[in-house]
């Protein structure tokens, strides 16, 4: 994997491969309840992450954006994958039609690209995994995990130093991960 880290939380993503590798390294941690909100502009990456995500959990089935959907269910792996896109959603009551306070933090992992214009509506326990353009380079993309709660915090932390083992990098505590 030629994604960098470049501090606790923080990476680089050379290609949309590495982006996809990451989602792969995510799926290690990622267990029932979790909540990732992705952040990012259009055509950053976010479900190329989902793609990784999906497939790190061993579903075989194909990731595509359900922007039209609102949300569609991955659940050919070790735990269901629950993809919503709110992209298209311009209040918080719309949130009701989406099926996310079904599934939100107990089943499965739910992914919610654009959710964090409905952050306070949704949960207080997630992981915000933001994806920008590195402006020094267009084609690289700057990815910092956020965590919001404990669980969070645990994940974002074993996603580190998952990747910096990876990278052979030093850890969160400074010890190399060789």
């Amino acid at each position: 994997m030629a994604l960098s880290r470049i501090g606790a939380g923080r990476f680089v993503s050379e290609s949309v491969e590495d982006t996809m590798e990451f989602g792969r390294l995510m799926a290690g941690g990622v267990r029932d309840g979790d909540v990732l909100v992705l952040t990012g502009g259009l055509g950053v990456g976010k479900t190329h992450l989902t793609k990784g995500l999906s497939a790190g959990l061993g579903d075989t089935h194909p990731v595509t954006s359900p922007t039209f959907a609102l949300m569609a269910v991955h659940d050919g792996g070790r735990i269901p994958l629950f993809h919503f896109d709110l992209y298209r959603l311009e209040h918080a009551y719309e949130l009701e039609d989406t099926g996310v306070y079904d599934v939100l933090g107990y089943e499965g992992v739910c992914v919610l690209e654009w959710g964090e214009q409905f952050q306070d509506e949704l949960t207080d326990e997630f992981l915000s995994v933001v994806i920008q353009r590195d402006p020094e380079d267009e084609t690289r993309r700057l990815v910092s995990l956020e965590p919001h709660g404990v669980r969070a915090q645990e994940l974002a932390r074993d996603i580190d130093l998952a990747a910096a083992r990876i990278a052979g990098a030093p850890d969160a505590t400074g010890n190399g991960c060789n």
